[in-house]
């Protein structure tokens, strides 16, 4: 056992009265792109329009009345919101789509394939014009029930969730929420139709401490589901009898693990809109790079997520000034050949 277990690369890990078994080299990876993570929040925090010195970045966290009133602003009350909900967006989107590509066994599944960002994008595009005065609290929600249903209707529609013609129906969803919505924008005010376009972009500019708040609150039951269940996906893997034999409930589990995706999903559509791609390429990246189970895979597909949108929001910030590009059209660039290539890649099997 103990040679079986060396083999397969784990080691155990010891602290305290706590033991687990880790692979060196996957902790190594997670770690690697925490330090990449931190090092663009820190870039991000330093460079724009205004250059902020290093030195002041640790004063306006720790001690912000020695700044100036427009440094410590900048940095406290514009860039550093926006950049941890690009942590938090990236995050989210990741381990969704992780989710989603394991409990549909199809490498193509992502929120925003199968229709899921469209329909959240709709309803609560329909929410912020239609009931302006309504809190923010209620945006992810209203998405979630959005995302929820157009799912189901993916799934119904095309019967098998394993096979590519799953994704295919959820493109063909997509496009038709795409067509409605083309239609409010040609038929409302121009200045309605100009913070949504802004918005289904995947703009960040407007995150601030409050959105941030939304996300965090949504996103941390969601991810903590998705952790709980990852080792009776691990067994649902092994297919539905092998996995029923062995005490899994793979109904119970594909309901849990399908909602907690659309609410990630929702909660990110709701509070910066339409940023595409990052569930698709996130846990590809991290299969490649990562190995492990769900675990590895729900965590590495966050951490590499995060580093995505992070990279994209600080490109498009800083590369166009004094323009900015949205963070979900500098994604869409690298996304849209990466998903071509997987549609080669599996050219045999439509």
């Amino acid at each position: 056992m103990r040679r079986a277990v060396l083999r397969a690369g784990l080691r155990p890990l010891r602290i305290g009265a706590y033991s687990a078994l880790v692979r060196p080299r996957t902790l190594a990876c997670l770690t690697l792109f925490l330090l990449m993570t931190a090092l663009l929040l820190s870039f991000g925090l330093t460079h724009g329009s205004l250059p902020i010195p290093t030195s002041a970045i640790g004063r306006a966290l720790f001690y912000p009345e020695s700044l100036p009133a427009d440094a410590r602003y900048i940095v406290m009350d514009i860039r550093l919101p926006r950049l941890l909900m690009a942590v938090l967006c990236g995050a989210m989107l990741g381990m969704a789509g992780a989710a989603m590509q394991s409990i549909t066994r199809n490498g193509l599944a992502d929120p925003g394939l199968i229709g899921v960002k469209e329909g959240c994008s709709a309803t609560v595009l329909l929410l912020i014009f239609q009931f302006p005065a309504l809190s923010l609290f209620w945006r992810p929600a209203v998405g979630m029930v959005g995302g929820l249903l157009t799912a189901l209707l993916v799934v119904a529609l095309a019967r098998d969730i394993s096979r590519p013609r799953f994704i295919l129906t959820g493109i063909g969803v997509s496009w038709a929420f795409a067509a409605a919505m083309g239609v409010f924008m040609t038929t409302a005010d121009v200045r309605d139709v100009q913070t949504a376009m802004l918005w289904l972009a995947g703009s960040l500019h407007t995150a601030n401490w409050a959105l941030v708040g939304v996300a965090a609150g949504w996103a941390v039951p969601a991810c903590a589901l998705l952790l709980f269940t990852a080792r009776a996906a691990d067994v649902a893997l092994l297919g539905n009898q092998a996995a029923t034999g062995l005490g899994v409930r793979t109904s119970r589990l594909a309901l849990l693990r399908l909602l907690a995706p659309v609410v990630l999903t929702a909660a990110c559509v709701s509070c910066v809109g339409s940023i595409g791609f990052v569930g698709l390429i996130a846990p590809h990246m991290a299969r490649a790079l990562l190995r492990g189970g769900q675990t590895a895979l729900l965590l590495g597909s966050a951490v590499l997520g995060a580093l995505l949108v992070l990279m994209a929001d600080n490109v498009g910030r800083l590369a166009f000034l004094p323009l900015q590009l949205p963070a979900g059209i500098v994604i869409s660039l690298i996304g849209g050949p990466f998903f071509l290539l997987l549609l080669w890649q599996r050219r045999d099997r439509f």
